[in-house]
């Protein structure tokens, strides 16, 4: 992993491939090892960067509350340190809520934007307190709790539960606990996805149990602009599920 320093920690990115920038941003309780699989399909395309998101994989974890656009700040200041001024960015649950306020925050630099297992909505007000009580767990009970139960949720793969496992596990308590909370306090995107001057794509598997299909047929209603890739077969982590469909859905921004 490379390190590159951002507002005082250090944020741990891999570099994968050569031609337009296209970043790709994990989601909870992740890091960007979800992402590998894509690797070999997308290097000849684009040139990847896949971060490991402030408190995640090999990043500093930041012993503070945050919110979802501190994170997306985190990637302006990482592409800056590149000297990257566009890229079209994509992120997987969380990680799509981090590309939407990247995309918030600087129009200018995105010429396109995916969701993966995503959506452009913010949370309603009944879901506020189960994440900041899930928060709560996972500071006193750590990160087990998540990898006992998680991974059934993110994929049917039997294959692919214990990979997941191993990846949550070695996730920070505070980096997993705080954005929770930073998710719960996210704005809503619709407006922002509707009025999008460059592609926007969202990629849902249809077996997706944590967010429904439905969320991302209910985001392109609002947001017609979105062209929407349905994965048969695939639950909530379809790059390791389907990683040439994804992989195909994703040279849309090309």
């Amino acid at each position: 992993m490379l390190k590159a320093t951002v507002d005082g920690f250090e944020l741990a990115y891999a570099r994968h491939g050569a031609g337009r920038p296209l970043v790709l941003i994990h989601g909870h309780p992740l890091d960007h090892a979800i992402w590998e699989p894509l690797v070999p399909l997308l290097e000849n395309d684009f040139d990847l960067i896949l971060p490991d998101l402030r408190g995640f994989g090999q990043s500093d974890t930041i012993g503070a509350t945050y919110l979802i656009a501190d994170m997306a700040a985190d990637i302006a200041t990482l592409l800056d340190s590149l000297n990257i001024t566009r890229t079209a960015i994509a992120g997987h649950s969380m990680g799509g809520y981090v590309a939407l306020a990247f995309a918030r925050a600087h129009p200018d630099r995105v010429h396109g934007l995916a969701l993966v297992a995503s959506h452009i909505f913010a949370d309603p007000p009944e879901r506020k307190p189960v994440r900041y009580a899930d928060a709560a767990a996972i500071e006193a009970q750590g990160v087990g709790i998540l990898a006992d139960s998680f991974p059934a949720k993110l994929t049917a793969d039997p294959a692919l539960q214990p990979v997941l496992r191993d990846i949550i596990l070695r996730q920070s308590v505070h980096g997993v606990a705080e954005s929770l909370r930073a998710m719960a306090e996210r704005a809503d995107s619709s407006r922002l996805v509707a009025g999008a001057k460059y592609p926007v794509v969202a990629i849902h598997g249809v077996a997706d149990t944590l967010i429904p299909v439905s969320r991302a047929r209910d985001g392109k209603a609002l947001a017609e602009n979105i062209q929407l890739v349905e994965i048969e077969g695939a639950g909530h982590v379809p790059m390791m599920e389907s990683p040439q469909k994804t992989a195909d859905a994703l040279k849309l921004l090309k």
